[in-house]
């Protein structure tokens, strides 16, 4: 596929990844729509685009989601930090999540994508053998986002198989 192609087909926002720069959304596009045949092209984009903006949340999301769908485990868990970390530092918050307040958690962007992210820490730890680490993240998203406004009911369930297998 050409590369003017690609770029029609990224200005077509495959997956709205919000409101982020222009070269940023064309990069994560190309990824998107390259992953499914060159996972490697698409990490080498997604990469790009992390150097290119290291503060543009949805970089980490795909990078840490492919890592974690390839099965790159300790790639995941790397980038799935480093995203919490952004998204913890734009916050306002603290860089350790048990230091985190419910009263801190809005319902949108930097707070948003945390909670998020650790959600995905949860699933990451639990595949990698971790389940103190996983029940760890799924504590506190309990305590942060009790109403469920952050799904984490599946990787709960997991962790629950985890425990009763130990």
């Amino acid at each position: 596929m050409s590369d003017a192609k690609i770029l029609s087909i990224a200005r077509e926002d495959l997956v709205s990844f919000g409101d982020i720069p222009a070269e940023t959304n064309a990069l994560l596009q190309r990824g998107v729509l390259a992953y499914r045949k060159d996972p490697e092209a698409a990490e080498e984009l997604f990469r790009e685009a992390l150097a290119l903006d290291p503060a543009q949340l949805p970089v980490y999301y795909c990078l840490y989601k492919i890592y974690a769908y390839r099965g790159l485990l300790d790639n995941a868990l790397a980038v799935a930090e480093a995203g919490l970390a952004e998204a913890a530092r734009q916050a306002g918050w603290s860089d350790d999540f048990r230091a985190w307040e419910r009263g801190a958690v809005s319902s949108g962007g930097p707070e948003r994508f945390a909670l998020y992210t650790l959600k995905a820490l949860a699933f990451i730890h639990l595949r990698r053998g971790e389940a103190s680490s996983a029940q760890a993240c799924l504590d506190k998203l309990a305590e942060l986002a009790p109403d469920q406004e952050v799904d984490f009911t599946v990787v709960a369930a997991l962790a629950e198989k985890v425990a009763e297998r130990s």
